[in-house]
């Protein structure tokens, strides 16, 4: 497994940012929210890694809640099927991996 490197806090406010607005561009009105004010953007983890920072995270909408992975440069946006479940296992296992660097 590739090794992880921890991020200083001023940049892991930065890249939550990133991330986080690159999310809100993938949601649709109508179908994933109905207004954004009371949006919020809750990571599991956050790594750096050589080709880019690792991160799972959720977007939670006055609609529904949606998950985004980060990997090697990439925002994938998850299935619907993904279950806040499998969100908290998979941080869970990460965490053991990896340790808690939020």
């Amino acid at each position: 497994m590739e090794k992880v490197n921890k991020i200083s806090g001023d940049q892991i406010k930065e890249v939550k940012e990133i991330l986080a607005n690159k999310a809100v561009t993938q949601l649709e009105q109508g179908e994933d929210f109905t207004e954004l004010a009371y949006t919020k953007v809750e990571f599991g983890y956050i790594y750096s890694r050589e080709a880019g920072y690792e991160s799972l995270f959720k977007v939670i909408t006055d609609q529904k809640t949606v998950f985004f992975a980060a990997q090697k440069g990439s925002l994938m946006r998850l299935q619907d099927a993904f279950t806040e479940e499998q969100f908290q296992g998979t941080v869970e296992q990460m965490k053991l991996f990896h340790g808690s660097w939020l």
